[in-house]
């Protein structure tokens, strides 16, 4: 399985995962011509496109992608927020899988601030299973069988409370953080309680700018795991 990263992050989010027959994008939160260019132009090799929710930083080229022909899946409630329609809008449930192409993709519900936002549990023919989780404050699932993690670890508590003691950061701000994002505590305990036997790698997603230390981050959970952690 290759993943790619064109972006991370609250200024846009959007990769892409190959598994050598079916590429497809995970989110779209970036100018339809980012997209181009990270993918060297072969935008129409894609099979489809996952959105999470409609937050922009999540489903900016969604119109854009579904123009190129490529269908943008999502949930109910964040194709109503996005207001799109069309033959190339494909609307998903959490719990029911489906597929595209050789992957089968089992939406989950997660805990953001938006009308209906999901996870992903993706499945290939060769035993690889991928679990895509972003803009989330908890799981409340477990998984087995893991080989790849794609994880949202924006912020960490001690950060945040120093943000807020000095000014830099307003509570309020605090506030969402806290409500709509995992932090790196969060994060520890969800890779505590998984099975980790067969994860071949694990990918930190959406770092915060100001609440967030990577290289501890990716060090901590290096310690816990013993796994590759890269940084988006």
């Amino acid at each position: 399985m290759d993943i790619k990263v064109l972006a991370s992050g609250s200024k846009g989010n959007c990769y892409m995962v190959d598994n050598g027959k079916t590429p497809l994008l995970l989110e779209c939160g970036i100018k339809f011509k980012d997209i181009q260019r990270g993918l060297n132009f072969q935008v129409a090799k894609l099979a489809g496109c996952l959105i999470s929710h409609e937050h922009g930083d999540h489903s900016k080229a969604a119109g854009d992608l579904m123009r190129a022909g490529i269908r943008c899946y999502m949930s109910q409630g964040t194709q109503e927020m996005l207001k799109l329609s069309g033959h190339y809008v494909k609307t998903i449930e959490a719990g029911r899988k489906f597929f595209v192409g050789s992957w089968a993709v089992l939406p989950f519900g997660v805990q953001h601030d938006a009308r209906e936002p999901l996870g992903f549990l993706l499945a290939n023919q060769t035993g690889e299973k991928l679990l895509y989780a972003t803009d989330t404050y908890y799981l409340r699932f477990r998984f087995q069988g893991l080989t790849h993690i794609m994880l949202e670890v924006n912020y960490s508590a001690d950060i945040l409370r120093e943000n807020v003691s000095s000014g830099a950061l307003p509570p309020v701000m605090q506030n969402r953080i806290v409500r709509s994002h995992m932090g790196l505590e969060t994060a520890l305990e969800l890779l505590r309680a998984n099975d980790l036997s067969s994860v071949r790698e694990i990918h930190l997603l959406h770092l915060s700018d100001g609440n967030a230390d990577a290289e501890r981050f990716k060090r901590e959970i290096q310690e816990l795991t013993g796994k590759p952690v890269y940084i988006a």
